[in-house]
């Protein structure tokens, strides 16, 4: 079916047969943001008060990556605002913040059939508010900076008015409209300046502007967070609230559970056993004595059909890659290409990974007057809305939400059953609940990263690459997530139409090397399961593939690594600047035997990095990192200091994906249950980090996953020269013995 303006499915199932005409589609939202006595808002994202507190509205959640700073970044440096007036809420739920970039970013352009317009009306319809896909900046900052900008000539006006000048002379400075030596207080302008009308064009970076970008403002949320004042979920109290601990059936068709409810309620302090489908719960005084309540229960599952095994995952992925899989994207006669001598062949596997957030997941909501109000750390807060309506049985306008900070989360904010938990046992007892998963609960049920199998092939003629395909065998993570987030006749419609392969599986797949001819397919495998987004998605086991078959291709063309692969980035100028800066500040020496050298580059959402590693082993033959440097060109740079920190922790995150970070299955279990099985790198395992950001004039690209991709390559790649041990093809790696 054609998807156009005049002819597209809205609601039910794609066979559902409803069909609205675009021209009846709503296109006018009216701005919700509440205000209090003294404040007046400029549209949906900032309000100015009499106190000259300026407060910016931010929809996306804060979980570390500093959108709250960044985004009131923009609109002070617009307004022309002393950053020391400056604070920010949380946006309300509307229309206006949903975010196509999220979804086309999370998604790999999945939704690209659909036209633009349509698109995006559709999301606004649907109040797809997501922070996903590093996309908060590149969405939101033209708005943002609009927005303040109107505010500010609105003011210019109302004084230029008080003065009887033009208002084009006036200037924005540290909070005050100035016009030579007069000037007045954001303030004292702000009522005024509702009544005026909005210049157009709209001065853009001018009228005194623009002082604030590009600095290391200090960050909104760091004080709290010192100090420990900050509230998050956990934190939350409320009258008459009961904590709530639960577990988990194993992974499988859970057919029934057996518990010994008396047992339970005879703990002191226990309220009250609540069952789900696939878990239990103990609702108590506190936490820990909803633990004991737990334990008495001596809960078993009686369980049927497939329940997932390391070896039963190893053994799908091996016969999803038998199969025939779905051409991602070609160039050339591939099979013309690889035909002759000098073929390489390489496998490389990708484990099962981990959010393993220091945030447990959990839930707050209050049952009050038939509806329900919810705290909740959430990247998705209309579907969290949803989800609560459905499982509490009420319509979706009786559940407000409000969107907490996230410790860490790595993703697992997108994902709802601790909503829906919260939700249905508040429904139940009829008042507010305190729900936190165990950290054991939230290893073993967790959105996992998907497993995945390479086999990569090429043909090297003279040093150079004449054919090139790769095999990659792993779930459809795209479609079940898409589903999760945005269910719907459309989304269903969409995701069923990827007859190239799921495209969110297969991001970062296809090499931004100039291949004269290549091949990519995706070989869907179908595990028991679920599987969903953990910081830096399915790029963490494509960028390993490319780059790590790309250094054994030069290893065997006996060139230099750093001149063999800018030779083949002559299309991708940035990426291959990024390349040469990295190995210019780490002193690449050529990357040849024994030098415990290696390199990976790779591009992420707009936007480039590159990573030199410096590596050695010691004498029982594990890996010791001992530096790692990184070139990045994420285009225009709002705050440096935060693009830095999260270039640092995705390089960490990178490290703990070649260590562990990762877990096995046996009997429908994930086989870690705790921090220390997971082999993450600790403060003694930290190499030398060196950070180069590039200057740049292109539109902000994503930074928050950025580095995370080429860091495992690069290190693999360092190893691989040292001899004595075979070269790193799987992640997490293993160790010798």
């Amino acid at each position: 079916m054609e998807l156009s303006r005049r002819n597209i499915l809205v609601g039910g199932g794609v066979g559902a047969g409803l069909v609205v005409a675009w021209g009846l589609w709503p296109r006018a939202y009216a701005p919700n943001l509440a205000t209090e006595p003294g404040q007046q808002a400029f549209g949906v994202w900032l309000k100015i008060g009499r106190d000259g507190i300026v407060t910016v509205a931010v929809p996306q959640a804060e979980h570390g990556q500093g959108i709250a700073t960044t985004l009131a970044q923009v609109v002070a440096d617009e307004l022309g605002a002393d950053w020391r007036t400056v604070a920010v809420e949380t946006a309300p739920i509307s229309p206006l913040y949903a975010n196509p970039v999220a979804v086309d970013s999370l998604f790999e352009g999945a939704f690209g059939p659909l036209p633009a317009a349509v698109r995006d009306e559709w999301l606004r319809r649907d109040m797809v508010m997501l922070t996903a896909g590093s996309s908060s900046l590149r969405m939101f900052e033209e708005p943002a900076r609009a927005a303040a900008a109107t505010a500010r000539a609105l003011m210019a006006q109302a004084a230029a008015r008080r003065w009887g000048v033009d208002w084009t002379l006036c200037e924005a400075r540290d909070g005050f409209i100035v016009v030579g030596d007069r000037r007045l207080r954001f303030a004292e302008l702000a009522e005024a300046a509702a009544g005026e009308t909005v210049p157009q064009p709209l001065p853009l970076g001018s009228g005194g502007a623009g002082k604030l970008a590009g600095k290391d403002v200090p960050r909104l949320d760091s004080p709290a967070k010192v100090d420990g004042s900050a509230n998050f979920t956990a934190d939350i109290r409320l009258p008459d609230m009961v904590h709530v601990g639960l577990r988990h059936a194993p992974l499988g068709h859970m057919r029934g559970l057996r518990i010994d409810r008396n047992a339970a309620m005879k703990v002191t302090g226990v309220v009250d056993v609540i069952e789900g489908e696939d878990w239990v719960a103990v609702a108590a005084a506190s936490w820990w004595i909803a633990q004991k309540g737990l334990d008495a229960l001596h809960a078993r599952a009686i369980t049927d059909g497939p329940r997932p095994t390391s070896a039963g995952i190893a053994q799908a992925l091996e016969r999803a890659l038998s199969e025939e899989g779905r051409l991602v994207t070609s160039r050339g006669d591939v099979a013309g290409a690889l035909e002759g001598g000098g073929l390489v062949s390489a496998s490389y596997r990708v484990g099962v990974g981990v959010h393993a957030a220091i945030e447990p997941r959990a839930a707050v909501a209050a049952w009050r007057d038939d509806g329900l109000e919810l705290w909740v750390p959430t990247q998705a807060p209309v579907r969290a809305r949803a989800v609560a309506a459905q499982a509490a049985g009420i319509a979706a306008d009786r559940v407000v939400v409000h969107p907490m900070p996230i410790g860490g989360g790595f993703g697992i904010g997108l994902e709802t059953e601790a909503v829906a938990q919260a939700a249905t046992i508040a429904a139940r007892l009829k008042r507010p609940v305190n729900l936190q998963w165990s950290r054991a609960d939230d290893l073993r049920r967790d959105a996992f990263r998907a497993p995945a199998l390479a086999r990569m092939t090429a043909r090297l003629d003279k040093g150079r690459i004449t054919g090139w395909r790769s095999r990659i065998a792993t779930p459809s993570t795209g479609a079940g997530l898409a589903e999760r987030l945005m269910p719907g006749g459309l989304t269903r419609f969409v995701m069923a139409g990827q007859r190239h392969g799921d495209a969110y599986a297969m991001g970062g797949a296809v090499p931004a090397y100039a291949l004269p001819v290549l091949a990519v397919h995706h070989h869907p495998a179908d595990l028991p399961l679920p599987t969903g987004h953990v910081r830096g998605g399915a790029h963490v086991a494509n960028c390993f593939f490319t780059e790590s078959f790309i250094d054994e291709l030069a290893a065997r063309s006996v060139a230099d690594r750093l001149n063999w692969r800018l030779g083949l980035l002559r299309d991708t100028p940035r990426l291959a600047q990024c390349l040469s800066t990295a190995a210019s500040l780490g002193g690449w020496e050529g990357g040849g035997a024994g030098s415990g050298q290696g390199l990976a580059a790779h591009r992420f959402r707009d936007s480039h990095i590159a990573v030199m590693a410096e590596a050695h082993r010691d004498a029982a033959g594990r890996p010791v990192v001992d530096r790692l440097v990184a070139a990045v060109d994420c285009g225009r740079i709002v705050h440096p200091d935060i693009v830095r920190q999260q270039i640092e922790g995705g390089l960490i995150f990178g490290l703990a994906n070649l260590l562990g970070a990762a877990t096995g299955f046996a009997r429908g279990q994930a086989q870690a249950d705790r921090l220390a099985a997971l082999n993450l790198p600790r403060l003694a395992d930290m190499p030398d980090i060196t950070v180069e950001l590039i200057a740049s004039d292109e539109a902000p690209g994503g930074v928050s996953e950025l580095a995370v991709p080429p860091v495992a390559p690069a290190i693999a790649n360092a190893l691989a020269t040292l001899g004595g041990a075979s070269r790193i093809r799987s992640l997490p790696m293993e160790f010798p013995a």
